[in-house]
């Protein structure tokens, strides 16, 4: 909601440049979206490892939570 407001006040301001920031704006989401893909994926990763580093202490009945 906050920056859909900061689009009207830069609407009401100067309008070409929001209107631009408004075309761009799916060009850069599809440009990061490889990054965030390949995060998401790393990120799996390391809980994977920490789970497989963490099996034997949970087996023997380490701290609960």
């Amino acid at each position: 909601m906050f920056s859909f407001m900061l689009w009207l006040v830069l609407l009401l301001l100067c309008w070409p440049l929001a209107l631009l920031a408004l075309l761009l704006y799916p060009v850069c989401w599809l440009l990061t979206l490889p990054f965030r893909l390949i995060g998401i994926g790393v990120d799996a990763i390391f809980e994977t490892l920490r789970a497989i580093v963490l099996l034997p202490a949970r087996v023997l009945g380490g701290a609960r939570r």
